[in-house]
């Protein structure tokens, strides 16, 4: 199968890259600002529009609380960018939160870190491509009709994309992120050039609506939670800023520099376009609706289930730029781009994240190796599929997935900045240099802040988000918690198990004889080189075995074992059910018991075989066998390959396969002479 399946794997994946190529895959800031700070720079594009969603519920009058719901957005935003500089270049491992919580706080903290982020990580493929769908699908007819298979397919390309490597899939994604940054900074200064200087009328396309609120006159306690739930909506803005510090390795060097500069522009600008964004909607008087066809007014009426609500970035592009200018068009379509491409801070941040928990035992040994192009391939595909399942029981639905989302990101926050606080504090005990400790000091006191200030959000995010379908998040995070316990529970058992003795045990004790047997089923080539290898293993018993299914093939064998003059003992065992694993099985566990110290050595003839349809119709009594044996104590299964013809011809075929060259894979001169290629400082 792997032959069938090798010449697909290089089309789509590429050729496989020597371990010793890591450091080419390594990423530049400007390639790694688009492939780690897709998340939160595409965000702006819907968060605006979550908070004036939240707001209607209280009717237009609540739009004016906006720009303050904005401002402590941004505060926020300035906080855990900062703090997470402070993290990158104390952890630049690559750990991010979780080694920053697992080594200050102790494994559950670290644990309960790593659920949060992979919960958050897979909401965000989830969330991502299913608003990209959304925002397509206004456009697209067939899109919108088959929004889940739609999503489905974008998961894979993304994945495709991804399993050919990071450096590669960064570039691909690079265009799209940096035309949507300029569209919307090309947006925000044109509308406030044409507001503030030329004195301008801009009007959204909704600007003429009225909102029907569903609770007027909120005041107290319930205007307070309006609001909280509003800023809380605001804060989708801030996902995956963590994804940079769990990706410090992926940073061309000098790595912990290159990942704080990242921070900073992507956190200035995340902060200008979500400020522009808010700042543009609220000057040309942006309408929105959590229940649109009910909510909106024109003239008085409803606007009917038939009114499709586009998102605030498009309606305030309209305004600006004018509908159907290319402007407007390239905007739209970067949007849209973004919006798919924003997953990639996921596909990025939780393989390697899942590399690393590997690594410490609590997920799968898999997760830690590389694939063929030097990326976290297993972690992929994992993510993948998880955001698919996700994608599928949601309907890929953004509106209901984003109310899971962001409840893990602000665990992680807290937590890791509660451990940088401990980390300083540790630190402060032994720095006797007195630059060196007011360093410490003010690293400390920008994680003290952070700490208190994504608390106070997380405490936030659960009373306003928690029965509109954070619980879902949470258990999520439960479920990986007990997983990744297990799994860790498991590989410490088993450690513990195969740890070897420091003296004489069992396991190293020569065994007093070592019973060989042959399995048999007709005298044919497989069967004598079975026999001509055990003999040479000179064990101190040797038999062939053979089960006696049908009376006159039995005879026939035994007739040509004498005629033969085989000198090794044949013995035949009755199966009157026609089995043949179970009798051979009863023998061996017979043969134990008699005699605990001895040794039995099994011997199965098998045939090698070229066609992947012939693993079919070939030694399947063989594989049922073996897998039986594997678990009876002192028994060791050999397998006695012998090769049939097909096996020879394939063997031919990948000699061939080998030999041949794709055109452009000849290179001139021998490779170590060959002249490398400029590298790009990031």
């Amino acid at each position: 199968m792997s032959k069938l399946t090798d010449v697909p794997k290089r089309i789509l994946i590429g050729r496989a890259l020597r371990s010793d190529r890591l450091g080419e895959t390594l990423l530049p800031k400007r390639i790694a600002l688009p492939v780690f700070a897709s998340d939160p720079l595409s965000s702006v594009a819907y968060a605006p529009g979550e908070v004036l969603l939240v707001l209607s519920i209280a009717g237009v009058s609540a739009y004016h609380f906006s720009p303050w719901i904005a401002v402590a957005v941004v505060v926020l935003m300035f906080t855990v960018v900062a703090s997470y500089r402070q993290n990158v270049h104390a952890y630049p491992s690559g750990g991010g939160d979780y080694e920053v919580a697992n080594t200050n706080l102790g494994p559950k903290a670290g644990l309960t870190v790593a659920s949060a982020l992979l919960v958050d990580y897979v909401l965000t493929v989830a969330v991502s491509i299913s608003s990209g769908v959304e925002n397509l699908g206004s456009a697209v007819d067939f899109v919108v009709e088959h929004k889940v298979l739609s999503a489905i397919v974008m998961i894979l390309l993304l994945t495709l994309m991804n399993l050919r490597g990071v450096k590669e899939s960064g570039k691909l994604f690079a265009i799209p992120t940096y035309v949507f940054c300029a569209g919307v900074f090309i947006m925000i200064a044109w509308g406030a050039w044409r507001g503030i200087v030329l004195d301008e009328t801009m009007k959204a396309p909704t600007a003429d609506f009225e909102i029907k609120p569903e609770h007027q006159g909120l005041a107290g306690f319930a205007l307070i939670f309006l609001l909280l739930r509003a800023f809380s909506s605001g804060c989708a803005a801030l996902t995956g800023v963590e994804a940079i510090s769990n990706g410090v390795p992926a940073f061309r060097k000098p790595k912990s520099k290159n990942a704080a500069t990242t921070l900073a522009l992507m956190g200035g600008l995340a902060v200008t376009m979500f400020c522009g964004i808010i700042g543009l909607a609220m000057a040309t008087n942006v309408r929105m609706a959590e229940k649109p066809a009910v909510d909106l007014l024109v003239d008085g009426k409803p606007v009917g289930p038939d009114y499709v609500q586009n998102p605030v970035i498009s309606q305030v592009a309209e305004a600006v730029f004018g509908n159907g200018s290319f402007l407007f068009i390239l905007l739209a379509t970067a949007t849209a781009l973004v919006l798919f491409l924003a997953a990639n801070t996921a596909y990025n941040g939780f393989p390697l994240l899942g590399s690393i928990l590997a690594q410490d035992r609590y997920l799968p040994r898999q997760l830690h190796t590389r694939g063929d192009r030097l990326a976290f391939s297993n972690g992929i595909v994992l993510l993948a599929g998880a955001a698919i399942l996700l994608v599928w029981i949601y309907d890929a639905d953004s509106t209901k997935l984003i109310q899971l989302y962001i409840v893990g990101v602000f665990v992680s926050f807290t937590l890791s900045q509660i451990g940088m606080v401990r980390h300083w504090n540790r630190h402060l005990r032994t720095e006797r240099d007195q630059s060196a400790r007011r360093r410490m000091i003010r690293s400390r006191a920008i994680n003290a802040f952070g700490a208190t200030f994504t608390g106070l959000v997380l405490v936030v995010v659960l009373a306003t988000k928690f029965t509109h379908g954070a619980w879902v998040a949470l258990l999520g995070m439960v479920i990986f918690y007990g997983t990744m316990t297990a799994i860790r529970k498991h590989y410490d058992r088993v450690s513990a198990e195969i740890a070897a003795d420091e003296g004489p045990s069992d396991d190293s004790v020569r065994p007093s004889r070592v019973h060989s047997i042959v399995l048999v089923s007709k005298v044919h080539k497989p069967t004598l080189r079975a026999l001509a290898f055990a003999k040479l293993t000179r064990s101190d018993r040797l038999e062939a075995l053979s089960i006696s299914v049908d009376p006159a093939e039995t005879k026939a064998l035994r007739e040509e074992w004498e005629r033969r003059g085989i000198n090794v003992p044949l013995k035949i065992l009755d199966s009157p059910y026609r089995e043949i694993t179970r009798p051979v099985v009863e023998y061996v566990k017979g043969l134990r018991s008699e005699n605990p110290r001895d040794a039995v050595s099994v011997y199965i003839p098998e045939y090698v075989v070229g066609r992947w349809y012939e693993h079919l119709l070939h030694n399947q009594s063989a594989l049922r066998l073996k897998g039986r044996l594997l678990f009876t104590p002192g028994v060791m299964v050999t397998s006695v390959p012998y090769q049939l013809q097909s096996s020879e011809l394939a063997k031919q075929r990948a000699r061939k396969r080998q030999d041949w060259n794709a055109p452009g894979a000849v290179r001139r001169g021998p490779v170590d002479t060959r002249a490398k290629e400029p590298s790009s400082k990031g």
